[in-house]
Order: structure tokens, then sequence, then C-alpha cells
């Protein structure tokens, strides 16, 4: 018996990625937006604070069990920013030429270019789970200053993976999947699922 379940999020690629890990444990995955609930406040200054509340914002209004996810790029030499404000890095409204021009700019005077993405996914039974399911995952590299690759969204074409030579948006997407933070957290997540 499959388990209807809504993503905090109406995000197609995320959809089709967790869509894929989660139906053979049962569960069939709806965007939040099929149901018509707009997207949660994000004010905490932590992934897990943000990625709760938005689980408890989408199950509270559709009465189905929820999943959301809070990620985003975490560079050493800037003390983790942008970590939480990723996606609005350079202000509103949100842009991803405006957030890696910042970045970029943000490092040049550092000689340090580590950096790691990180995501954090909390799944919930109802709004008020008092036990919510949590999961995280890191993927370590380091920001090139000049842009690589068509693939991937957000600062992918400026994550360097050093050991593979290419950026996270030079690597095919079911490679991406297989080793990003996203795809490692949603792994640990159907581990505890199951």
């Amino acid at each position: 018996m499959t388990q209807r379940l809504v993503l905090a999020s109406n995000n197609a690629g995320k959809l089709k990625e967790f869509a894929q890990l989660l139906a053979p444990i049962g569960f069939e995955l709806h965007p939040q937006g099929e149901f018509d609930v707009p997207e949660a406040e994000e004010p905490f200054g932590t992934f897990v604070e943000n990625a709760l509340a938005k689980a408890r914002h989408a199950a509270r209004l559709t009465g189905l069990p929820a999943l959301a996810d809070d990620s985003g790029v975490c560079v050493n030499a800037l003390g983790g920013a942008p970590g939480v404000y990723s996606a609005r890095y350079a202000g509103e409204p949100k842009s991803d030429a405006r957030n890696n021009d910042k970045l970029i700019a943000d490092l040049a005077a550092h000689a340090d270019k580590s950096a790691y993405y990180y995501c954090v996914l909390v799944y919930v039974r109802h709004a008020d789970d008092p036990q919510p399911v949590i999961a995280d995952g890191v993927w370590r590299g380091e920001i090139v200053d000049t842009a690589r690759g068509e693939g991937g969204f957000g600062y992918d074409p400026y994550f360097l993976l050093a050991d593979l030579g290419k950026t996270a948006a030079e690597l095919a997407s079911g490679e991406k999947n297989a080793i990003s933070h996203r795809g490692q957290a949603l792994r640990a997540l159907v581990g505890k699922l199951r």
C-alpha cells in the first residue's frame, strides 16, 4: 500500500529525485503546489530549523505527512556563509547569477576556497509530530572563480570536486545524485524510514 507524502517544495528536480528513492518503500510524493500550499517562511539561522518549519507548514495545510529539505553552500573562509542564506545571498529577488557573482567577489581576497554543500531533510508524520525523522548529508569541494558546466543549478558551476576534476554542473544528473549532499541525505532518510 502506498502512502501519500507532500514535498514542501515545488522544485521539479527535487520532486523527481526524491520520488525515485521513496517509491520503492511505499511513498507517493506530491509537490506542495498541488495543494495550493504557499512557500513557508524560513526565519531561522539553522538548516534543521528551517526544514522543520517547512515540513510542519506543508503537513498542517494538507493533512498529509510531509518532507522538507533545507540546503546550501558553506564556505570556510567566509565563516560558513552563505549557508542558510544561499538562495538569497545577493538579496531579493532570488538570482543564481547575482548570488554567484557575490560569492566570487567575497572570496577574492581569500586563499582558502574550500567549501561544502550541506543538506538536511525532515520528515513529519503530521504537523505536530514530536519525533520528526531527520537526516543530513555533506558534499565537500572548493569554489572556483570561473563557471564550468551546463547542468545543475545554484552554485553548481562554481563548485569544484577536485577528486573528479569537474564542477557539480559538469556531472550527469545520475552521477550527481549518487554523491551529492542531497542524495546522501535522502538515502540516509530512506534507511531510517524503512
